[in-house]
């Protein structure tokens, strides 16, 4: 691996991923500002949340693109860290399945830590049934800082 592969950022650091990487900016992990994250492809989920009112357009990159970015292959678990230590495992088949998404944005503005950002996991669980329970509304986690990929 090589750590000139990804951009070294230039603003404050939103996220790091850390784990077998093909791709890294720095020994054994990626670090990404925003201007880095939304250099990506962008993606939208309009749906409802088990912590908003109604339903909310969320944008921001599908996790599944993020880890083809920094080249994940044959993880098992991601895990998902917040700003306030909140963490969770979740199977790296079922993240990609059900369309998770590192939304930044939400109802067309920025996320502030006041509502949940910068970075939230996000899941279309509108239209889908199998993940409109609370096992998988835990996974929804706001503020994130870490993926660690197993």
């Amino acid at each position: 691996m090589s750590a000139s592969q990804l951009a070294t950022p230039t603003g404050p650091i939103l996220l790091t991923i850390t784990g077998k990487l093909d791709r890294a900016n720095y020994p054994d992990e990626a670090v990404f500002d925003e201007a880095m994250l939304a250099a990506l492809p962008q993606r939208r989920i309009e749906t409802s949340t088990p912590r908003t009112d109604g339903k909310k357009i969320f944008d921001g990159v599908l996790l599944a693109d993020l880890l083809d970015f920094v080249g994940v292959d044959d993880a098992q678990t991601l895990r998902a860290i917040a700003l306030n230590e909140y963490e969770i495992l979740t199977p790296v088949s079922e993240a990609l399945e059900f369309g998770a998404l590192l939304a930044m944005r939400m109802d067309g503005r920025p996320s502030t830590r006041r509502d949940k950002g910068p970075i939230w996991i996000v899941y279309p669980r509108d239209t889908n049934s199998r993940i409109q329970d609370e096992h998988h509304d835990a996974r929804w986690v706001w503020q994130l800082t870490r993926i660690e990929v197993q």
